[in-house]
């Protein structure tokens, strides 16, 4: 049955189905935070709190922004508010149609330079090689099996010098039993890289999607780190951040959140 699932078009519902059931993260911004956002008062994050740090940002003039994996009416809206005047363009790409909707209701109301494409985040071939001077990919990538494409494909469609900031999990938090970590016990249960298909019982995983609940894959730190820099970005920014009320937070700091840029491909960083 795992083999057969398509992950990509399951994961999509299941993110419908939060949109519907309202979960934080398919909330869009108001019109209040557009308008500070069109004055230069804005943030937003990669990780559950922190907000990015304002240096790790590019000049906004004439930017291609690709907001990646990062439907919901969130961050997009307001890059798109913040870039206006400088005459940046936003696109928002992600596997779900009711998240891309929030985004374009957001857009409508405030009337924002902002357009949305629907896909799979290690699959954008609906852009050509070096399109865009920033990517802003916050915590997504955990909802595919396999990471490495989705740096690839962001080297791909980045200019040269061009930026990703990219959130994602430490897949220590794939350690332990989530139903006990949800009432605050930590007790180590799996071994890692983690999987939805293949680390829980058969029976859990059946619970998991009569609930619409996502798949998530725990990947590793090569696969993040490494991957990025065997792409072709050089990291140049990291930071860790928590998330208040998971059982892990009282020990440490679970999600990270890294700037990497696109390098030249005759660079020595790309030399043996």
């Amino acid at each position: 049955m795992t083999q057969a699932l398509d992950i990509r078009r399951y994961n999509s519902r299941a993110w419908d189905v939060a949109v519907e059931l309202g979960s934080e993260w398919t909330l869009p911004v108001d019109t209040a935070t557009v308008a500070a956002a069109r004055q230069g008062d804005w943030s937003i994050v990669l990780t559950p709190v922190k907000p990015i740090p304002a240096e790790w940002f590019p000049p906004f003039g004439n930017a291609r922004i690709l907001c990646l994996a990062s439907g919901g009416g969130q961050q997009g809206p307001v890059l798109a508010a913040a870039g206006e005047k400088a005459g940046a363009s936003v696109v928002v790409f992600d596997n779900s149609p009711r998240q891309l909707a929030r985004d374009r209701e957001v857009a409508r109301r405030d009337n924002l330079p902002l357009t949305t494409v629907e896909g799979d985040m290690r699959d954008l071939s609906h852009f050509a090689d070096d399109t865009f001077d920033l990517i802003v990919h916050p915590c997504s990538n955990l909802f595919v099996p396999d990471v490495r494409p989705v740096w690839q494909e962001a080297a791909r469609v980045l200019k040269t010098g061009g930026l990703l900031l990219s959130g994602f999990i430490n897949p220590i938090l794939y350690l332990f039993d989530q139903k006990k970590a949800d009432d605050g016990v930590l007790e180590v249960r799996h071994r890692l890289p983690y999987s939805d298909l293949t680390s829980i019982t058969p029976a859990e995983r059946k619970a998991y999607m009569a609930a619409h609940e996502a798949l998530e894959f725990g990947h590793t730190l090569t696969d993040q780190i490494a991957g990025q820099i065997e792409a072709g970005l050089a990291l140049t920014g990291f930071y860790e951040d928590g998330w208040p009320g998971m059982a892990l937070h009282e020990y440490m700091e679970m999600f990270i959140a890294t700037r990497a840029v696109k390098v030249d491909s005759s660079s020595t960083l790309n030399k043996e």
